[in-house]
């Protein structure tokens, strides 16, 4: 149980890294590689299409 949650608040924390990195690109940026500022979210949770 104790490891469970322990992977899971990693993977929490992985998770809001990558959203905080992304949203510190300028937009530029963001869409050289695929996105706008407002699909950070999902594609950090679920990948892009």
């Amino acid at each position: 149980m104790l490891r469970n949650l322990t992977d899971r608040f990693q993977n929490y924390r992985r998770t809001r890294q990558s959203i905080r990195y992304l949203e510190q690109l300028d937009d530029h940026s963001l869409a050289d590689i695929g996105l706008g500022r407002g699909e950070i979210r999902r594609a950090v949770l679920f990948g892009r299409p």
